[in-house]
């Protein structure tokens, strides 16, 4: 293995290693990052899949989080590279007859959909996003000085669970199809305390920032964050795997941008038994079963709607959302699976060839499982838009375990970095949260708050921690 001189080592190069990396670059502080695959990026990463010049995202498809960032806003990534693209309606959610509603980027637009819940939903998002644009660019919580009964009113749905937010907010079925689709991204039964807080952050985010996605795939993300590290004299080695902590040449601080998991096996004999213990326990949530098609054409979708968004929402129904969620919960999954879409090729022509299209979907399924989902996939997309098989060129199949390969911090398909229930976001991965009984060693992933999502926040705090432990520097929220 080649070393360079370095105060500071990262093990792990998705976008919360690269985050950290960077956070210690800024402040002078030498940075090497270890990646065991060949390529950095850990989940945001992009190849040819299915056929040549036909460009799928292998992870992460559609980053609201990373442009929303707080630490990412404040980086040149654009002279990196980076380049966002909106599409006019963040998000579209498909319904029957072929129907559909959309998230605008104002809430007016999105309101005037939903008839007598209108009200409602301004005065929930009114507020919402009134709290969020404060806290845009910074970590400190003025917002909750300035707006305290707003905070309050929120905070209380946040904690609850996505059912209970719409049926108490929502008496249509297409606000409460809206609430159940944006729930979904929790992984996580709707019933289940927290999911309404997954469903306002992420309706927020659009209208605050919108829900974008790097021209030309995810991986033009994570080669804007490494080239600006490398700008700073932070290096990367990847094809690097480091199985113990043994491995690393002497740092002043090592960051890991691995799971419990991982880290229970490099850290080895080293880890206090309890602080062993504590990690053992942690869960993890509900695998991903991902596809990626080549297609003829754009989707041919029933509702003319669904094709002013790169996000779709795919599985009717808040009833049908939430069975669908509680038997892949369950151990079974279900025959009418919930899809998250994106359909970057309608905005962004660089992802295929003229005239062709490209398809990115996932399904939750039980951890691990090796059930294949394809015919029920197809069968959803095919029941809100016709002729979609007819469309197919070729298609890409990501079950769970095919998703760990590629970036072995998706335990069991798990692309949250683990259960994000109120227990485990409170809780995550201990009480110690960045911090370890190791001296020197931190965690930095997404098993650590604020959790799961391409933002890279886990790594920034964890960097700062570091920073001012082991080096004695002090640096500002961004």
């Amino acid at each position: 293995m080649r070393t360079l001189a370095a105060d500071a080592i990262v093990v792990g190069s998705g976008p919360n290693g690269l985050a950290a990396a960077i956070t210690l670059a800024q402040a002078g502080v030498g940075v090497q990052v270890f990646e065991a695959q060949a390529a950095a990026g850990g989940g945001v990463r992009s190849a040819e899949l299915t056929l040549p010049g036909f460009i799928h995202d292998l992870g992460s498809g559609i980053h609201p989080l990373a442009f929303d960032s707080p630490f990412f806003r404040t980086l040149p990534l654009q002279d990196h590279g980076l380049t966002w693209v909106h599409s006019p309606a963040p998000l579209a959610h498909a319904l029957e007859g072929g129907d559909a509603v959309t998230l605008e980027s104002s809430i007016p637009g999105t309101a005037s959909q939903l008839l007598e819940d209108a009200g409602s939903y301004t005065h929930l998002f009114q507020g919402a996003a009134a709290v969020w644009s404060e806290l845009r660019g910074s970590l400190r919580a003025r917002p909750l000085l300035r707006h305290p009964a707003t905070v309050a009113r929120l905070a209380l749905e946040c904690a609850g669970s996505a059912n209970g937010l719409a049926e108490r907010n929502f008496r249509s079925a297409k606000g409460r199809a809206l609430v159940a689709g944006l729930a979904g991204h929790a992984s996580l039964p709707l019933r289940k305390a927290s999911t309404a807080g997954i469903a306002i952050a992420l309706a927020t985010t659009g209208h605050v920032g919108g829900w974008p996605f790097p021209k030309g795939g995810a991986q033009k993300l994570t080669d804007a964050l490494a080239g600006y590290l490398q700008s700073l004299g932070g290096s990367i080695q990847t094809g690097v795997r480091i199985t113990s902590l043994r491995q690393l040449p002497p740092a002043r601080a090592v960051l890991l941008d691995v799971t419990p998991r991982q880290f229970l096996a490099i850290g080895g004999d080293r880890l206090p038994a309890r602080y062993a213990q504590l990690l053992r326990r942690f869960r993890y949530g509900m695998g991903a079963f991902k596809m990626d098609w080549a297609l003829s054409q754009p989707v041919p979708w029933a509702s003319p709607g669904l094709g002013r968004a790169a996000t779709v929402h795919i599985g009717g129904t808040l009833e049908e959302i939430a069975a669908a969620e509680m038997a892949a919960w369950s151990g079974t999954p279900s025959e009418k699976p919930f899809l998250i879409a994106a359909q970057h090729s309608l905005f962004d022509p660089s992802r295929a060839p003229s005239g062709r299209h490209t398809l990115w979907a996932y399904c939750h399924v039980p951890n691990g499982a090796s059930v294949d989902m394809t015919a029920a996939m197809e069968g959803q997309i095919e029941r809100f838009a016709p002729g979609f098989r007819d469309c197919i060129l070729a298609r890409s199949v990501l079950p769970p375990r095919a998703l760990e390969s590629l970036n072995e911090n998706l335990i069991g398909g798990d692309i949250m970095g683990g259960l994000q229930d109120l227990y485990q976001v409170l809780v995550r991965p201990t009480l110690r949260y960045w911090t370890t009984p190791l001296p020197g060693v931190y965690l930095c992933s997404a098993s650590t708050p604020p959790g799961g999502g391409v933002h890279g926040m886990c790594g920034h705090i964890a960097a700062r921690i570091a920073l001012r432990r082991q080096f004695g520097i002090r640096t500002e929220n961004p």
